[in-house]
């Protein structure tokens, strides 16, 4: 049976509300039975209308959404919450979602600031139910061989690592020709008190922490506000200091005129070092020292278990980042049967402990930025 699910946000015209649907339907494995897509309710009822709902189930808000879910058959009603509304929505609705026994999925970031995600943890630890997050570049075959090959040993103890997401989306005023995606990016009334950092910093922390099994204990973050007359920030670096001692340095920026969605990744052993690019997401290089590169290929025979599991077609086959969305959306579905029967799951999505990091990376960042000075990563 399809796991039913409803759709907070992503209503007309919204680009990650697009993505998540195709995510969740490219393995069969979802079915949308119901949503609140806008917060005007004659947009909210069109948009289901238009994606095949019933009047009835195309609600005016969330909180009317979860509460008639509720009252519905077990075998009818939705059993998760999709989140993908600005971010000072998120807790609202996770809460009353989770409050009701719905499981959550959302995107990022999990909350508007870390004290509300907090709040969230705690209230996943109570309900006992599931919490995902959906960062997906941490779903590529290749991203997990990466973390296969640095588990394995084969960089030796890692020394350095460097991050970057760099866009140019944003190099000018979009937000004043009321350009949706850009507006509430830089409204700290809706997104919080980061836009670079909050929107795609924090996917470049993410995967840093990801492949390399380290984790960030303190930084020093540099914020900048490049666009006259923005409130938030659209560029920025950030120096942090791992866990086995290893520097790393995070380059994130949206005013980089000429750039598209240009996320890479190398670290650093001393043994070899690795190299991978989401604009080419197929190739991984392995570099070691004094002897020849190597290169690992998606849907190869000699990658690991973990990259064969996010591998979809043949080698050769181009893959990427709907392919590397749906990998989260398959591995949520995993746990969620694995929730109903009492199993382990196969694989797990990014859960409340990347939501916990990734608030707290965004909050020091700032605050750090506001002090010019490094502070310690939170206890979270």
């Amino acid at each position: 049976m399809k796991i039913r699910y409803g759709m907070v946000g992503g209503g007309e015209n919204s680009f990650i509300g697009s993505v998540h649907r195709q995510a969740a339907a490219l393995d069969g494995e979802y079915e949308l039975v119901c949503g609140a897509f806008a917060s005007d309710a004659v947009r909210s009822q069109h948009s289901g209308l238009s994606l095949g709902l019933s009047a009835e189930r195309s609600y005016a808000d969330f909180t009317t959404m979860v509460q008639q879910e509720a009252l519905l058959p077990a075998d009818q009603r939705m059993q998760c919450v999709v989140i993908v509304t600005p971010n000072h929505l998120h807790l609202p609705a996770a809460k009353l979602a989770l409050q009701h026994g719905f499981h959550v999925l959302s995107d990022k970031p999990a909350t508007f600031d870390l004290a509300e995600c907090r709040a969230l943890a705690e209230i996943v630890r109570k309900t006992g139910l599931l919490y995902g997050l959906t960062h997906p570049y941490v779903a590529y075959p290749m991203v997990q061989q990466a973390r296969t090959l640095v588990a394995q040993g084969r960089l030796g103890t890692v020394h350095k690592i460097v991050v970057e997401y760099i866009q140019g989306w944003l190099s000018s005023p979009l937000e004043n020709s009321g350009h949706k995606q850009a507006s509430w990016r830089v409204d700290p009334a809706r997104a919080g008190n980061s836009c670079c950092m909050g929107d795609i910093g924090v996917h470049a922390f993410n995967l840093a922490e990801f492949v390399s099994g380290l984790e960030v204990t303190q930084l020093r973050g540099e914020l900048n506000r490049i666009v006259a007359g923005r409130q938030l920030d659209d560029d920025g670096v950030v120096s942090m200091h791992f866990n086995n001692n290893a520097r790393g340095v995070l380059l994130a920026s949206q005013i980089s005129t000429g750039e598209e969605n240009n996320i890479r990744l190398r670290i650093y052993g001393e043994k070899a070092g690795l190299d991978w690019q989401q604009m080419e997401p197929n190739s991984l290089w392995l570099r070691p020292n004094n002897q020849p590169a190597e290169l690992f290929r998606t849907g190869t025979a000699y990658v690991g278990e973990a990259a064969r599991w996010h591998t979809r077609v043949p080698a050769g086959h181009p893959e990427g980042y709907i392919e590397a969305f749906a990998n989260i959306y398959r591995a949520f579905a995993g746990q969620i049967r694995a929730h109903a029967s009492g199993h382990n799951p196969v694989q797990q999505a990014p859960g409340i402990k990347e939501a916990l990091r990734g608030m707290a990376f965004i909050e020091t960042v700032v605050d750090s930025a506001s002090r010019d000075g490094w502070l310690p990563f939170p206890a979270v």
